[in-house]
């Protein structure tokens, strides 16, 4: 079945995912215990971010907690009293005489009270709710940076596989919506507390109602934690054909994809994809939800036949003398607050714990490590570059896949030379420029710089001696000098070295006739963004490798978009000002190519040839085959 985002696929049997369930992915105990010793790690990251907001958020729900017995308890009071009062001979007609005898103080002072502690309940959480507010945003902001540094750390097969970034979909839905766990943790401690001083005061009263709550509460606890699980398990095992819908969802509506969706009339078959997929996951949620609500429906009304059983008896006992009317209405609201108070905390603990599966998604994505690391004691990179660099033996295969990608590979680039590389789309290139970088490492053999394994650099340092321009470089929404700033990050506000690298790569005439020049907004995505052509975005690319100013320059196909003529014009210039830099430049045209100092002709992942253009047209081998191939097609 295909898997890809135009697999159309997809899984199938909605509604029947109870059956579907395994056994150990993601329930079993010891997994259940770990997503919930998340809530810690989620505490932590939500204390790091601010811990006064935290602390004041515990505060006040502390505060909040102790209100509704008390409430219960002046209203108690105040019934008590008034029956009392009406009991005695009346001392008069009008509210003056009432005042005048004094026997509503206490009942005013009551009411007072009750005033005050309602008042204050909801200032409370008034305050409550900014807090929350606030700090839901600034964890999600926090969270949100920490799953963009994380990413940088990881290895690029990290992006390249997609049980990877199904990893990451989900980690990125987890991270924006997660800090409400939190606060429900925090009503739960402030459900316990009220439910604690409620089952007090009935306990005192009438032990048996306290029996009577757990005959409602068990089924409801049960039905919540099995239909928070299906929930889950169709949310995880969902992330691939969710992703595929982001992806139908940015390619059937952006400014990229939109001419060949109209040229090709793509609209309707990308809205069909998109309609296949979606109804999948629409129909298992809207079943789920219909047998969610069918069950709990039914023990909702299990829940309320407990609470007119008891209801009832307090109100036999009231009618035998044993409570007054006060107690009967104190007793009857703390059942029933008790009640909802208590399916709020245990229903809301298993809530928590189907998130704290949610949470799994998250924290997993954060303990996914690099395996390209720094080593122990990294080794400092040689500037200048005095012998070069050398591939001996190399060999590689991509994660996962059984062909290699290049085997037996070796061949060197002398310090200060320019060196081509050449050959058939798959022979391996933008690979070898992958290996020299240490985006990925080698599985055979070794690659050094002036004799040194580039495994004993600190990647950092390596990469910062190194400008490589990628054949699908990005094109950033930046303003046209932050686009070129990016090659060298530090050096980002020298506006003198951003117009010296736009100058070098011919890309300053293309700036400077815009309407904001070097703080012209570029690309479409955002208000006044302006674009360029694909030849007028590759000069500013290339204006990045002259702004690293590194020791070794790589170039995989930066040209591509420009003409023959513009293309020769970049790479004399390219040529003229690299003097004395060690670089590798990887191009389909020839024209090109054979200005470089040598030639690697690779085929299978190995070196086929190598020489001068003039040695390589003398042997009359596959670079002059490939060459008057090309040039055949120019005549």
């Amino acid at each position: 079945m295909a898997r890809g985002p135009m697999g159309g696929g997809g899984r199938q049997g909605g509604g029947r995912y109870g059956a579907d369930i395994p056994d150990a992915l993601p329930f079993d105990k010891g997994t259940r215990l770990k997503t919930i010793r998340h809530l810690g790690r989620l505490f932590a990251q939500m204390w790091r971010t601010s811990p006064w907001l935290m602390a004041l958020s515990i505060a006040l729900r502390l505060l909040v907690a102790v209100q509704p017995p008390l409430l219960l308890l002046f209203t108690k009071l105040i019934i008590d009293e008034v029956v009392h009062q009406t009991g005695l001979a009346s001392p008069g007609p009008a509210l003056s005489d009432w005042l005048a005898s004094g026997r509503l103080t206490f009942l005013m002072l009551l009411l007072a009270g009750e005033f005050v502690l309602v008042f204050f309940r909801d200032v409370c959480n008034r305050a409550i709710s900014v807090v929350d507010t606030i700090l839901g945003e600034s964890h999600s902001n926090a969270v949100s940076l920490e799953l963009m540094q994380h990413a940088a750390r990881l290895d690029l097969k990290h992006f390249e596989q997609s049980e990877y970034q199904d990893s990451l979909e989900r980690a990125r839905r987890q991270a924006a919506s997660r800090s409400t766990v939190i606060s429900q943790l925090f009503g739960q401690a402030q459900a316990v507390i009220t439910a604690l001083a409620l089952a007090a005061g009935l306990f005192l009263y009438a032990p048996l109602l306290i029996a009577l709550l757990a005959i409602a509460l068990v089924p409801a606890v049960w039905g919540e934690f099995k239909f928070n699980r299906l929930a889950y398990w169709i949310s995880h095992h969902r992330s691939p054909e969710r992703r595929q819908l982001e992806y139908l969802r940015q390619v059937g509506a952006s400014a990229e994809s939109a001419k060949e969706i109209k040229l090709f009339g793509l609209g309707g078959f990308l809205s069909d994809r998109f309609r296949v997929l979606s109804d999948q996951i629409l129909v298992e949620n809207r079943d789920l939800s219909i047998r969610r609500a069918l069950q709990t429906g039914g023990l909702a009304t299990l829940s309320t036949v407990t609470y007119y059983a008891a209801y009832a008896y307090i109100v036999w006992r009231t009618l035998n003398g044993d409570f007054t009317i006060g107690d009967l209405v104190f007793l009857a609201t703390s059942f029933n607050q008790l009640n909802g108070y208590l399916q709020q905390i245990l229903i809301g603990f298993t809530q928590i714990a189907g998130q704290s599966l949610y949470l799994d998604d998250l924290f997993s994505f954060f303990e996914i490590r690099p395996a390209i690391t720094d080593p122990a004691t990294p080794r400092p990179f040689p500037v200048p570059l005095r012998t070069g660099i050398v591939f001996d033996n190399v060999g590689f295969r991509y994660p996962g896949s059984e062909r290699w990608a290049v085997r037996g590979l070796s061949f060197a680039v002398p310090a200060g030379e320019t060196l081509a590389l050449v050959g058939e789309n798959g022979a391996g290139k933008t690979t070898i420029v992958k290996l020299i970088t240490r985006l990925y490492d080698p599985d055979e053999g070794k690659i050094t710089i002036d004799g040194i394994d580039i495994r004993d650099f600190a990647l950092a340092d390596l990469r910062t001696h190194i400008g490589a321009i990628f054949q699908d470089f990005l094109r950033y929404s930046f303003s046209a000098a932050d686009n070129i700033g990016v090659g060298r990050i530090e050096a980002a506000a020298d506006r003198d070295r951003v117009v010296a690298a736009a100058t070098q790569s011919l890309a300053d005439p293309v700036i400077r006739g815009l309407p904001e020049g070097y703080e012209q907004m570029l690309g479409r995505t955002f208000a006044k963004g302006h674009d360029l052509s694909g030849g007028e975005w590759q000069k500013l690319a290339i204006a990045r490798a002259y702004m690293r100013d590194a020791e070794i320059i790589i170039l995989d196909e930066p040209t591509a978009a420009l003409d023959a003529r513009a293309e020769a014009e970049v790479f004399t210039r390219f040529k003229n000002l690299a003097e004395g830099t060690t670089a590798v430049l990887i191009s389909h045209r020839f024209s090109t190519v054979r200005m470089a100092d040598r030639i690697v002709v690779l085929a299978d992942g190995a070196v086929a040839e190598s020489g001068t253009h003039a040695e390589l047209m003398a042997t009359r081998g596959r670079y002059a085959e490939l060459f008057e191939l090309q040039a055949a097609g120019y005549r």
